[in-house]
């Protein structure tokens, strides 16, 4: 998107595009750099802590602290819209996966807003939540994006980074990246659709919904139910991403179609859950994050993770269960075909509650 801005743009559009590129290389490199590291024990074990700062439009980090936990609604939207949407993330996986916050740990989940002046992007840097206002600097006419925090589905898409950090912390590059991105994007949605309290079959499956100005023909930036079809804009070009496999895009550019070929394994997960039904939470997301957190190394392609999730699915629910040819019939609509295998062992934790449902095993 940022190399068709390039291509495209005014030269104001284009200059923050360059920015754009600049430092989401930076910020990919300093977050390897700490999923390398080890963990140490949060001194916020056990608590929801949200913390927002303000960076007032500089890139130093994190900025003052305008809202901290319990504290009430600031007027400044940006902040608010932050503090909803960590807490909300925070939620879904206190009370449905038995996470105890990204690093499992209970680390406070800070978040900058007001990132540089019109900064184009929202990102993860490893160890906390950074925040862009979009194009507020430039003229109505030229502006493409909104404020960052607009949708809450990109705060908890960035903050399933942290997640997966602590986790599989898949590469980021090729089918492993692609992963990478596609577990945001199916996390990112459940946090949405349980914000909104939507059923499959009620939900949009848009990613980003909200986050283009109306300058820009499009609905998000990408669609998990019809990958190709979020934006088709002069400006921006066609959405690119694929549904199935017959159209992998093989491409050295972005760092191989991790946002991309991400589409193959987001429209198998929308396949799943549709099929299942009732919340995306209750059985596919579980399946979904299990495989994140016990199944996967950091060099998983599409095939591991299909293969993963249909094992991970028989063991909750049963081999030859219902919701593990679901997931079979959900990665062959993108062209992949599970194979079965014995579980390697579990690290992560599941609530007592859903233990007590579907039968998972903490070990």
């Amino acid at each position: 998107m940022a190399e068709m801005i390039l291509e495209n743009g005014t030269p104001a559009q284009k200059q923050k595009a360059e920015a754009y590129i600049r430092i989401a290389g930076q910020m990919r490199g300093q977050r390897q750099q700490l999923a390398e590291l080890s963990r140490p024990l949060s001194p916020d074990a056990g608590e929801r802590l949200r913390k927002v700062f303000d960076a007032q439009n500089r890139s130093e980090l994190p900025g003052t602290l305008v809202r901290s936990e319990g504290d009430g609604p600031t007027g400044d939207e940006a902040v608010d819209e932050a503090y909803v949407g960590s807490g909300a993330t925070h939620d879904l996986y206190a009370n449905i996966f038995g996470r105890n916050s990204i690093d499992n740990q209970g680390m406070a989940i800070k978040s900058t807003v007001h990132f540089m002046e019109g900064y184009d992007n929202a990102f993860w840097n490893g160890e906390q939540m950074v925040y862009g206002d979009g194009d507020e600097d430039l003229p109505e006419e030229d502006r493409l994006f909104n404020r960052f925090t607009v949708a809450i589905d990109i705060i908890a898409h960035e903050l399933t980074h942290g997640v997966t950090q602590y986790e599989a912390n898949l590469v980021y590059r090729n089918q492993p990246g692609a992963l990478n991105e596609s577990f945001s994007d199916v996390l990112g949605s459940m946090v949405k659709q349980r914000f909104n309290d939507q059923k499959t079959d009620e939900a949009d499956w848009l990613i980003g919904e909200g986050l283009f100005t109306s300058n820009v023909n499009a609905m998000g930036i990408r669609s998990m139910k019809a990958p190709g079809t979020a934006y088709d804009d002069p400006m921006l070009g066609r959405d690119p991403q694929p549904g199935h496999m017959d159209n992998y895009v093989d491409t050295t550019a972005d760092n191989g179609g991790v946002h991309i070929n991400s589409g193959i394994p987001n429209r198998a997960f929308y396949q799943l859950a549709l099929e299942l039904g009732g919340y995306s939470w209750e059985k596919a997301g579980l399946i979904w994050y299990r495989t994140l957190c016990e199944e996967l190394d950091q060099t998983a392609d599409f095939q591991a993770a299909a293969d993963a999730t249909y094992r991970v699915a028989g063991n909750l629910f049963g081999s030859g269960s219902s919701e593990q040819e679901a997931v079979y019939k959900g990665w062959q609509a993108v062209g992949i075909v599970p194979a079965g295998g014995n579980r390697r062992g579990c690290r992560g934790l599941i609530s007592s509650a859903w233990r007590s449902i579907f039968g998972g095993r903490n070990t």
